[in-house]
């Protein structure tokens, strides 16, 4: 509330109805325990009609997360799933490219008991073989190396 002077209007909430609002003197005794008591919260509260101006600035908030979300947040979730589905399904003679470059085709591939990213894939690339682990694998191919075969991007 606002008190300019001592015979200046305050504004109080009703005991009996929080969201209306009624006009007190400031002299007036009782009005003043009622004042002091509130929580600064609620006086807070009561300047806003009825917390609509609460909603305005939540809607905005929950929109541009809404947008975040669909173009940015869930495109790449996707993308991630498909990648792991398709490393998970890496056989003997496919063509990889691992996170360091290394371009290879897979020769032998020792799983644990469960299927997973600490695989050990060897790969032979020129004629050397190399073990890596199939969490390394950027980008998979066909063994024909079709470029329209291309599982991971």
């Amino acid at each position: 509330g606002i008190i300019r002077t001592r015979d200046a209007l305050v504004r109080s909430a009703r005991p009996s109805d929080a969201t209306s609002l009624r006009l007190t003197r400031a002299h007036d005794p009782a009005a003043l325990p009622h004042m002091t008591s509130m929580p600064f919260a609620t006086l807070a509260l009561l300047q806003f009609p009825g917390g609509q101006a609460l909603v305005g600035p939540l809607v905005m908030y929950g929109g541009i997360f809404a947008i975040f979300y669909f173009l940015l947040i869930r495109p790449q979730q996707q993308q991630r799933k498909k990648h792991e589905l398709a490393i998970l399904e890496v056989k003997k003679g496919d063509r990889i490219v691992t996170a360091g470059g290394l371009v290879g085709e897979v020769q032998h591939i020792k799983s644990a008991a469960a299927p997973g990213p600490e695989d050990e894939i060897t790969v032979k690339s020129g004629e050397a073989r190399l073990v890596i682990e199939r969490g390394r694998i950027v980008k998979i191919s066909s063994p024909t190396g079709s470029s329209n075969a291309e599982k991971v991007a």
